[in-house]
Parts: C-alpha cells; structure tokens; sequence
C-alpha cells in the first residue's frame, strides 16, 4: 500500500501511549487505537511509521516494514481480550520440548546436555516442571503436573509477553528457552544459538547449507524484533 501521511509521532492516550498520524490516532482493524504502557515502545513504535514508505508520502509500503506494530496489535487485539487460546496453544510444546531430545551420537548428546540440561534444570527449579529427556526422536510423555506447571507459568505473563512468547516457542521449538527468554534468564540471541545446537554441529562435519543458514536468518531476525519489543515493555 501506499503511505497516506506526513509525520508520525507518539501521543498520551487513555491507559497510556498511543502514536498519530498527521494528528490522527493509528487504530487496529477491530477499530480501537493503538495503546502501549511505555512511551519507549510508543515512540519505537512511531519510528516504524515515520521510516515506512521510504519515510515520505506516497511511498510504497507494508505491514511487513512494522513489526512493533504487528506484535502489539496482536497483543492488545487478539490476546488480551481472552488469553486462554494462546496460553493452551503454548503449553503444548512443553509435551515435545526441543530440549527433551538428544542425539544418538554421543558427541552432539555431550554437547547438548551441557548446553540444555541448565535450562531444563531451572524450569524444574523455577516452576516446579521437570521434565522427561530421551534419545532419538520417539515422542517421550512427559507428566502432566509438569505440563500444568508451564501451563501456569505460561497464563501469569501479560498480552504483550504473549505475543512474544508466540513467536519465540514455535521459531524455538522449546517452551523452556521462550519463558527463560520472557523471564530474562537467557538472552534471545543466545536461546536461538541453543536451539540450532544440532544444526551447527551438523555444519562443523559438513559444512554450511545456505538454505538453512536463510532460514536461521530470518528465524533470527523475528527474535531480534521480540527482544525489543520486550526490553522497550520493560520497566526501566
């Protein structure tokens, strides 16, 4: 689409901070304005739509150039209202978590449980939810009261934490690394590095595939704009 307007700036609105538009407040699909907590993610926020179209009126764009934009309209438009979607849709991927799963070489299942096992370890300790490990990938069940306990671990973060627990879980494969990222015990580059632990080793013997390295990149650059969302939501 073609951008419509000339500046863009943030602007205090009911519940917080919202950003306009020539004026005009910039409102999600359903109709309601855009509203944040944090002026550092508002004005974040206005940076996108000041930057997009080429940062002039008339210039091509789309949402793909506003990622800010589109996790906190996820947020505040399809999660707050009724979170128990998001919340169970989550929790499942602690049944199959990446983590869980370690190699048949002995090597790589070193290597992994050296790099892994801390995170497991801290989810048992922090949510009470340990769980079960295997070699291979034959599906292991993992006892339902630790599931439970990521469950609600899960329903205790906000909208906004939602929203970036649904990109980091599925790009992850490890609920364990999206809570310790959203909980601040990992880095969100750091929890990418751990679960493309297999891969690299593979590299190491193989050397590099450019379509999966194309594929970590742009994995990579999704958890980029998570981490901010989340340092910008962050009190100071």
């Amino acid at each position: 689409m073609k951008r419509f307007w000339n500046s863009a700036a943030t602007s205090e609105q009911p519940g917080g901070f919202g950003v306009v538009l020539d004026g005009k407040p910039v409102r999600l699909p359903g109709g309601a304005p855009l509203v944040v907590d944090r002026a550092p993610l508002a004005e974040a926020i206005a940076g996108e739509w000041s930057a997009a179209g080429g940062g002039a009126k008339g210039g091509e764009m789309s949402m793909n150039d506003m990622p800010l934009t589109r996790l906190v309209g996820t947020a505040q438009e399809r999660i707050a209202p009724d979170p128990s979607a998001m919340v169970e849709g989550l929790a499942r991927y602690a049944e199959s978590d990446l983590l869980c799963y370690r190699a048949e070489d002995p090597q790589l299942a070193a290597r992994q449980a050296l790099e892994w096992q801390p995170l497991l370890d801290w989810a048992a300790l922090q949510h009470d939810a340990p769980l079960r490990v295997t070699e291979g990938i034959m599906p292991i069940r993992q006892e339902g009261t630790a599931v439970a306990a990521l469950r609600a671990a899960i329903a205790t973060r906000n909208a906004l934490e939602l929203a970036a627990l649904g990109v980091l879980v599925p790009a992850l494969g490890s609920l364990v690394l999206g809570l310790a990222v959203v909980e601040g015990r990992l880095e969100a580059a750091e929890a990418h590095r751990l679960a493309i632990l297999d891969e690299t080793y593979q590299e190491e013997f193989w050397g590099l595939d450019a379509e999966a390295a194309e594929r970590r990149a742009r994995i990579a650059e999704d958890i980029a704009v998570v981490a901010r969302l989340l340092a910008l939501a962050r009190p100071a």
